[in-house]
């Protein structure tokens, strides 16, 4: 099947970590429609099937692999049973991540350090792991989730959220340098506030939110599946002179000086 404007991922292989819920699901389902055969990686094996089963009732083709990406193991894991099953990887999609909401004096070592390695060292081993099969093939889209949180603002109690994001952004940008001479474009996607699985672990983003509607400008938080359209692109053949750049997607929320009304 070739790539045509409805299936613009058509014949590629995806990987996305984290898409078993929230904008890695919504990544998993855009990417899918758009054509791509997808892995979704995650550590609860029963909403990763839950998306599968999503995935395969729209006619797509989607494969689940229990994956901590903290656990280098576990990495190199999900990059061979891709390997195995598809014979290739195109596109990779950092997505996993987790947030421990506590100010710098009160977060111990471990709690920050469980947020660096599922969102930065996470980041970086699923990287590594891909990047020789995308040297092999001269062809490659890496797509790493930041965040507006860290890279353009800040919010109190986020302080290893924050660095960690911030990280991934100049990542980003370097491993675009060091990638460019074999085909393979790497940019982040920084989302400001997107709906949530309201069954989810710390999900306390809900678009009934008045106030939190009122203070963007667009008036409503994002969704997750407008997340994943702009990852689509990114991966696409249309994105092909794109590499190293930051795409904000947040309704126009960091624009303003002054929040809502004064």
């Amino acid at each position: 099947m070739s790539n045509s404007i409805g299936t613009p991922l058509a014949g590629r292989v995806a990987i996305i970590t984290g898409g078993g819920s929230g904008i890695g699901r919504g990544i998993a389902i855009r990417m899918a429609r758009a054509g791509a055969s997808v892995v979704v990686a995650g550590r609860r094996m029963d909403i990763l099937d839950k998306v599968c089963d999503e995935i395969k009732a729209l006619g797509g083709q989607a494969l689940a692999v229990p994956t901590d990406v903290s656990q280098k193991a576990d990495v190199d894991k999900l990059i061979q049973t891709t390997i195995d099953q598809y014979g290739k990887i195109d596109i990779l999609v950092n997505c996993a991540g987790i947030a421990n909401v506590k100010t710098f004096v009160e977060i111990s070592d471990e709690k920050r350090d469980d947020v660096w390695n599922t969102n930065l060292k996470g980041t970086w081993d699923c990287s590594k792991a891909a990047v020789p099969y995308m040297i092999k093939q001269k062809y490659g889209r890496i797509i790493n989730i930041s965040s507006v949180t860290g890279p353009m603002v800040a919010n109190k109690g986020w302080t290893a959220y924050a660095a960690s994001k911030g990280a991934i952004s100049g990542f980003t940008r370097a491993l675009a340098l060091d990638l460019a001479q074999y085909g393979i474009t790497v940019n982040a996607i920084c989302p400001g506030w997107i709906k949530r699985d309201p069954t989810a672990k710390g999900a306390v983003i809900s678009d009934r939110s008045a106030k939190l509607n009122a203070s963007i400008p667009l008036g409503r938080v994002g969704q997750p599946e407008e997340v994943g359209d702009l990852a689509v692109f990114l991966a696409s053949d249309g994105a092909a002179y794109i590499t190293g750049t930051e795409t904000v997607i947040d309704g126009g929320n960091i624009i303003q000086e002054q929040k809502g009304d004064f």
